[in-house]
């Protein structure tokens, strides 16, 4: 394992109106992958909804999440990843977890994607999208030229292992007059058109940006970790318990001494004997 593995790492472009950042994701991604046996495609799918996810939460100036998912009426019905303002990342698919293709993203043929944003405080944003391109990538870049000003590109790579990205965003104008920064923008693109998957999985992130814009005068930030965590807990266990009759609890421990809810992202159990049936565990809102 590399110390560049798991962490974000922000670059600028001194002398252009643009900005990117570089993601890899090893230990957390075989973490948020460990609950479910899913199939290679499926894996490398996932990967690289993990490492968009994260790309574009390092876009959040506030607290919160965003939630990367697709939906579909194929093979595979839903594939999602989280990731918060602090780069932890949470994910699952469903549907026939088997299921192979050449392409990943055909196993979400005619389906639509989703990007929520929510802020802690509550504010809530969807926008959506039809999955008609050939990679996560190329829906990534259509849904943005429609939702922002600023031109932003993706390459995004897995091998089910691990995944990595690198997304390329224009700042708002600061120092280019309006032909130089479409001149730097257009070659920027043009440059990191020649990144292949293996130096995005395999390169050190300073390596890599050198290889790529070793002409350009970069400022590159300190990497940021990138962990697995769950946000699930036994409080909100115990609201959707919460949500049964008290008659449907009593007949549930009768029958099997206790409720037992297992978490579908992690995997973690959470068991509920005869307290639940006790009127002050009685609610009736779901937090």
């Amino acid at each position: 394992m590399n110390a560049y593995d798991d962490s974000s790492q922000r670059f600028l472009f001194d002398e252009a109106d643009a900005r990117g950042d570089c993601v890899r994701i090893r230990r957390s991604l075989s973490d948020m992958l460990a609950n479910q046996v899913y199939s290679p495609s499926l894996r490398s799918l996932l990967g690289e909804f993990a490492a968009a996810a994260v790309l574009i939460s390092n876009n959040l100036k506030y607290q919160g999440r965003i939630t990367l998912q697709a939906r579909s009426n194929q093979a595979i019905s839903l594939v999602m990843v989280e990731c918060s303002s602090e780069r932890h990342i949470r994910g699952i698919a469903q549907g026939d977890l088997a299921s192979e293709a050449a392409t990943p993203l055909i196993l979400l043929a005619g389906g639509q994607l989703v990007l929520t944003v929510e802020r802690d405080a509550g504010q809530r944003y969807q926008g959506i999208i039809a999955l008609e391109h050939a990679s996560l990538a190329e829906a990534l870049e259509q849904y943005f030229s429609q939702s922002e000003q600023l031109g932003t590109r993706f390459w995004l790579t897995s091998d089910g292992e691990q995944g990595a990205g690198l997304m390329l965003q224009q700042l708002p104008e600061q120092i280019s007059k309006a032909d130089l920064r479409a001149e730097q923008w257009n070659r920027l693109c043009i440059l990191t058109e020649t990144l292949r998957p293996h130096e995005l999985l395999g390169l050190p992130p300073e390596e890599l940006l050198f290889k790529l814009y070793q002409e350009e005068t970069v400022t590159v930030y300190p990497p940021t970790p990138i962990l697995f965590k769950c946000r699930c807990s036994r409080e909100r266990s115990a609201d959707a318990i919460a949500l049964l009759t008290e008659s449907e609890r009593a007949e549930i421990i009768a029958e099997q001494g206790d409720i037992t809810m297992t978490c579908e992202l992690c995997g973690k159990v959470y068991r509920f004997g005869p307290e639940v049936l006790a009127p002050h565990n009685r609610r009736s809102t779901l937090h």
